[in-house]
């Protein structure tokens, strides 16, 4: 909305629909606090499957992950002004800063005078509270429309609530693809496969940024030049950038892919069970992912998202059901990112 109003020209409704959207995330951040609260300390204690004596660290972390999440959520009006200004030197500037906050992290942890996993979640919280506040100040200084009031714009707020609504459902696909697979994984194959999977995901997301960097660019442009009905010019990125995103992230994880034991040996030493197969699928995965992005920001330019979200969605949301199936049939773990990859395709031809 930020975006496409900064490329319309229309400066006058910057701050109301800046506010109207932290007031938004304030609303939803409530709704998952309430459910989180609810419903994650019931499944935690009695579905998960965690060793007792480390229940209570489970515990704390679960605490520390939903006041992280909460953080998170309300920074991303701010994080959206910052891209939609075209700011990108600030944004790198920020993702240094918090990728130097995990550098931090990683080392406090080895020194750690309490349980380890709890400090470091403890950490993770405080990483994001800095990360927040940054955003918070450049935005004020430098950007007049992103200083928060309460305004009640009863059109704007259905038209924005909507379209969260809308993306609320694609956005769930993917939460249960991904975390929904970690929970089943852990429920068929124990705490053990999780670390291999998360090991495969921290490779995946650290080859993904050099891509999602670029996409955090041209992103604007995309929205911007729909705003003002160049759809020519949009149809062009669109392509452009589809291709270049896939070929920079195709040209990283090949090597990775071919010598995924080897570099996991390196890294790890002792290399656990389904780790090296966990990694070469969840790059496939990235790669047959990262065509679409492109796509899904110009069908979020036009607004219309609704019949999107219901088919998209609709059809990522299988991966969970899909995936219970075929572990209860004793498949091995690696199924879970195989379902997703073939459902990834399938999304992308709709």
């Amino acid at each position: 909305f930020i975006t496409f109003e900064l490329g319309t020209g229309n400066n006058d409704s910057l701050n109301k629909i800046f506010c109207t959207s932290v007031t938004i995330q304030i609303i939803i951040a409530i709704i998952i606090l309430l459910l989180a609260e609810l419903l994650g300390i019931w499944f935690l204690n009695t579905k998960m499957n965690i060793p007792d004596y480390r229940m209570e660290a489970a515990n704390w972390v679960l605490q520390f992950s939903i006041v992280t999440f909460i953080i998170n959520l309300i920074s991303v009006p701010y994080n959206a002004s910052i891209i939609a200004h075209e700011k990108m030197s600030v944004f790198a500037f920020i993702s240094v800063l918090d990728a130097l906050c995990k550098l931090l992290i990683a080392y406090l942890i080895t020194i750690s005078p309490i349980d380890h996993l709890i400090f470091y979640s403890i950490l993770i919280t405080f990483s994001a509270l800095v990360v927040r506040y940054t955003y918070r100040k450049y935005c004020k200084k430098h950007f007049e429309e992103c200083s928060y009031r309460l305004i009640i714009d009863k059109s704007l707020f259905k038209k924005m609530f909507s379209f969260a609504g809308w993306n609320f459902i694609g956005s769930s696909a993917g939460i249960l693809r991904d975390q929904g697979g970690n929970i089943i994984i852990n429920l068929f194959c124990g705490p053990a496969v999780n670390a291999s999977r998360a090991i495969a995901n921290q490779v995946s997301v650290a080859v993904q940024n050099f891509v999602s960097s670029f996409m955090t660019a041209v992103n604007p442009q995309i929205t911007k030049s729909y705003a003002i009905s160049d759809v020519k010019y949009m149809m062009t990125l669109v392509f452009q950038s589809s291709r270049l995103s896939y070929y920079m992230l195709l040209l990283i994880s090949i090597p990775i892919i071919l010598n995924a034991e080897f570099l996991l040996q390196v890294w790890l030493k002792n290399v656990p069970s389904y780790s090296v197969i966990f990694v070469q699928l969840m790059l496939i995965l990235a790669m047959s992912e990262t065509i679409s992005y492109p796509l899904i920001t110009a069908m979020l330019a036009t607004g219309k998202i609704r019949n999107y979200q219901i088919v998209v969605g609709g059809l990522q949301l299988l991966n969970l059901p899909i995936s219970y199936f075929l572990l209860s049939l004793k498949f091995h773990p690696q199924v879970v990112i195989i379902v997703a990859i073939v459902i990834s395709q399938i999304c992308l031809f709709a």
